[in-house]
């Protein structure tokens, strides 16, 4: 996650994110910073608003969309130090002032530029157009996917990078008056001509006659190791194939290298044809024009007349290497004029549309120092001190402005001012470039080794220019060979074999006539000075060099009128690792970018400078003036009370809009004392937070209860409301509300709605029993008795009947025996003293030998007896009531009852039915009688189990 905060703050454990807050300002501090960050994977660090990056050699993951949305918008020193950040602050400048911007990527070769420029060019597209306009994303789609097609043909592997960029790149995007882009245009600076076809298919390769073996080639197995096919980039197939659809025949020229001269007498001739037919087949053009271009040159004389001259065998391979290069070059300035074509801004109306500004990204290679620095070297390192002079310059001037702007007043700081060294390259007559020219325009044949004498002469007394001659003890270089610029980088040897070579147009019209004359379209195109005759060429071409030095003089004019920002690159190791730092390797680098005096520079005045009100609300907590807020007539007051309760106000001074401070070891004091006031303020927020959430969880849950209690109450009453209405007419009622249906109550009432529908059961019971005559309601009693114990657990129990209870008494039952039991229970109550008879009847009582007789059951309030009915209903056993522990009944229709005796063993009756009614169920109605009469005594609890 992207830290808050600003950056130049940024967590110790990573190192100083800024070098300006160093302690000290030492290459030994310089260089363990930038370690310690690598090793952290903070591949980025601010030098005040410049950026340096060192490459990771690995994917990182801090380029998607949540990063560029973290930076979006944001101010430079808000988030760790990053790309998109400068991207944002160049794009924020152009915006806001409606001025012209640049950011400018330098480093060695491999240090990661190129990939620095992708970065910016997806941040810019990202953050503009947030309607989508289909014209706008149009114009990004190109600008963006430009950059494949360009290192598709111009970048390659060399020893120290496998994707380099052999030519310097500067990119202007237009953007309208609302920050859209509307086109943009490339220029390339001294492209490296010797690149070969690598990655094209088998088929192809056999259309152009060529073969996928670099060592049958003299181009691909001679010269410098970038030279070499299976060393070179891996091309974006998808763009190599699109932009050679109908020219990648031009690069069949790679075959050209072999085309061999030989003497014959006085003149020069071609060995062999083959490639000669292959090259005109393939270029559109005569093979016999061919031969001429490569063996003659057409020179015109002084009175108008046109001669052919021969070449010698060394003129025609010159000649033969010239064209191949120059073929490539011109394709090269084709694609890049095809995609100006495309994206540059056409018919703009500054009153219609607004005013045009610009932001120019430029990718160029970086300082160069080989063990053999030849003429592209020399150029090269040219371009870097013209770009450090503008760097050093425009630096200064930023500080100065800034300090004009805050009112603060300038003091003088003293640097390395490398004109001098810009001087010796390119002063005319007396530059290094001008004597290159001067050699190449001298007549008769000049050597490398006179051009070197010339140097030696005219530039022995400048300090930064020295060879062999001029210090014989230095045995590094060689006599007549090497020669040496003291750079602002370090010392450079170069040597000047091929210096002029490389330096003249060795490009002779007959070849540029030739490829006018094409009959491809696109070859035509390439060549437009091939239409001028041999008479009308007058003017001789500019050399390689003054070519070169007048873009680059072009190039600082443009850079030198927008607001400059910085991405200075470091290569941290040769061996691409991601965890290996070469401390001697990237202490070379931090040297010769300057980015030492670069920090000498930024604080040479005040370390460190900040807005009011980001100071104030980073350290307001370390002054009890203004924590929390303050109540000062402004952040400028309060800032100073923060100073002056500290004890800096010596050290700092007070701009317009900004407190600028001198020494880093005061924003370190601030910055502990308020790492030590954090956790603090952490726990005392935290505090009151969770008091803050426990309030509001308490009065949303005291709102929760009254509105549940509300609910409640509404509830309940709803339902009173609701059962009275229902039960209004119940004394009314036939049925006096027995099958009125009940409404649903709320939870809350369940029990209470159980208790009122006994309640009125109840009384539907009592309204019911009123109407029950007295004499029926011990019969009434006995039969809710029997209900209550086997409702549901025996099918037949006999309610629907009348039971008489007595029934051995009962002379329809027992008209013959009748009047002997009741001779017999009147002595036995007069005897045994009971109240009443609780039931009798005939029964057969089974013992457990499974034998069975007849016996006579009488059940009185007191007793139970087993009479014989046989012997007058004779007292055959006799026990008390209240010793009957329990009855158990079945759950069918027999009539077998078991008594429960706690005195004696259990007796099993089958009581008879009758023989009036043998369908009459008894269990139930003795199993009433006897619930009914223990449940009003209340001595026995009653079983409800049957088995």
């Amino acid at each position: 996650a992207l830290r808050a905060g600003m950056a130049e703050l940024e967590g110790l454990e990573f190192g100083k994110s800024d070098f300006v807050l160093l302690d000290e300002v030492t290459m030994e501090q310089f260089m363990e910073n930038l370690k310690l960050r690598f090793g952290k994977g903070r591949i980025y660090t601010y030098i005040g608003e410049v950026v340096v990056s060192v490459n990771p050699y690995r994917q990182m993951d801090i380029y998607g969309k949540d990063s560029i949305e973290a930076y979006r918008g944001r101010e430079l020193h808000e988030n760790p130090p990053h790309l998109y950040a400068v991207s944002d602050a160049a794009y924020k400048d152009m915006k806001r002032r409606a001025k012209d911007t640049c950011i400018v990527i330098s480093g060695e070769s491999g240090a990661g530029k190129t990939e620095a420029s992708k970065y910016i060019m997806q941040y810019i597209a990202a953050i503009t157009d947030p309607s989508q306009r289909t014209e706008v994303e149009s114009v990004k789609n190109v600008l963006l996917k430009s950059n494949c097609v360009l290192e598709a043909f111009g970048n390659a592997k060399t020893n120290r990078n496998d994707n380099s960029s052999r030519f310097g790149k500067y990119m202007d995007i237009n953007f309208n008056f609302n920050g859209d882009p509307t086109g943009g245009h490339i220029n390339n600076y001294l492209l490296e001509k010797v690149r070969l076809l690598y990655g094209g298919s088998n088929v192809m390769l056999e259309s152009l006659h060529l073969q996928n073996n670099p060592a049958l080639y003299v181009y691909t197995r001679e010269g410098a190791p970038f030279y070499n096919v299976s060393q070179m980039i891996s091309l974006h197939i998808n763009d190599f194939k699109t932009c050679l659809e109908t020219n990648c025949h031009l690069f069949s020229l790679i075959c050209q290298g072999n085309i061999e001269f030989e003497r014959n007498g006085e003149s020069v001739q071609i060995i062999g044809l083959e490639a000669v037919t292959h090259i005109a087949e393939l270029t559109a053009t005569d093979p016999e024009s061919i031969c001429k271009s490569l063996l003659y040159r057409t020179v015109a004389t002084g009175g108008g007349d046109v001669i052919k001259k021969g070449h010698t065998k060394e003129d025609a391979w010159f000649g033969r290497d010239a064209f191949a290069k120059a073929l490539y070059e011109r394709l090269f300035g084709w694609i890049v004029s095809r995609i100006n074509s495309i994206i540059e801004v056409k018919d703009y109306n500054p009153l219609l549309h607004g005013k045009n500004t610009v932001i120019g990204v430029l990718d160029i290679y970086g300082f160069e120092i080989f063990d053999n620095n030849s003429f592209e070297q020399f150029c090269i390192n040219y371009c870097n001190e013209k770009l450090q002079q503008l760097f050093i310059e425009l630096i200064l001037l930023q500080e100065q402005r800034e300090y004009q702007r805050e009112g603060i007043t300038w003091q003088h700081i003293d640097y390395f001012n490398n004109n001098i060294i810009v001087d010796l390259m390119e002063q005319p007559h007396k530059g290094i470039i001008s004597i290159l020219d001067e050699a190449c325009l001298t007549v008769g044949r000049v050597t490398d080794t006179v051009c070197l004498e010339s140097m030696n002469t005219k530039l022995s007394q400048h300090p930064h220019y020295t060879s062999r001659k001029l210090n014989p003890t230095d045995k590094s270089m060689d006599f007549q060979k090497h020669f040496r610029v003291r750079h602002y980088a370090g010392d450079v040897t170069y040597s000047v074999e091929g210096f002029l070579d490389k330096n003249k147009d060795l490009l002779f019209q007959d070849f540029k006539r030739l490829m006018y004359n094409s009959a491809n379209p696109v070859l035509k195109d390439m060549w437009p000075d091939g239409k001028l005759s041999i008479t009308e060429v007058t003017k001789r071409p500019l050399t390689a060099a003054s070519l070169f030095k007048n873009s680059i003089v072009a190039l600082v004019d443009k850079l030198g009128c927008k607001e400059p920002y910085y991405v200075r690159c470091i290569k941290p190791n040769e061996m691409k690792s991601s965890v290996l730092f070469d401390d001697a390797r990237c202490q070379h680098q931090v040297a010769y970018l300057g980015l030492l005096e670069n920090v000498m520079v930024r604080r040479a005045g005040f370390a460190y400078r900040q807005p009011y009100a980001r100071f104030l609300q980073r350290y307001k907590m370390t002054c009890e003036y203004t924590w929390p807020n303050h109540l000062m007539a402004s952040d400028r007051d309060a800032v100073e009370a923060i100073v002056n309760q500290h004890g800096f106000q010596d050290d700092v001074a007070y701009g317009l809009t900004k407190l600028f401070v001198r020494a880093p070891q005061c924003l370190f004091t601030l910055e502990q004392e308020r790492a030590d006031l954090i956790p603090i303020l952490v726990l005392f927020l935290q505090k009151v937070w969770r008091g803050a959430l426990a309030r509001r969880r308490c009065r949303r849950m005291r709102a929760a209860f009254a509105i549940m209690g509300f609910y409640k109450l509404y509830k309940v009453k709803s339902h009173f409301w609701a059962v009275a209405a229902s039960f209004a007419n119940v004394r009314t009622m036939a049925d006096y509300g027995r099958n009125v249906e009940w409404p649903r109550p709320p939870a809350v009432l369940f029990r209470f709605h159980h208790i009122t529908k006994t309640l009125h059961r109840r009384w539907w019971a009592r309204q019911v029993v009123k109407n029950i005559p007295p004499s029926d309601m011990l019969e009434v009693r006995a039969k809710v008795a029997a209900l209550t114990v086997l409702i549901g657990k025996r099918k037949d129990w006999g309610p629907s009947r009348a039971w008489e209870r007595d029934y051995l008494s009962n002379v329809r039952d027992y008209p013959e025996s009748s009047s002997s039991f009741i001779r017999m229970s009147k002595d036995l109550k007069n005897k045994d003293e009971y109240s009443q008879v609780l039931f009798s009847c005939l029964c057969r009582k089974v013992n457990r030998f499974n034998k069975s007789t007849d016996r006579g059951l009488l059940v009185t309030d007191k007793y139970v007896y087993k009479l014989e009915p046989k012997k007058q209903y004779k007292v055959l056993k006799r026990f008390p009531l209240d010793s009957i522990t329990g009855i158990s009944v079945t759950a069918g229709t027999d009539q077998m009852v078991a008594l429960h005796v706690s005195s004696q063993d259990d007796i099993l009756l089958h009581l008879h039915r009758g023989e009036l009614f043998p369908d009459q169920d008894r269990v139930g109605e003795l199993l009433g009688v006897m619930v009914d009469h223990f449940t009003r005594l209340s001595v026995l609890v009653v079983s409800h189990q049957l088995h």
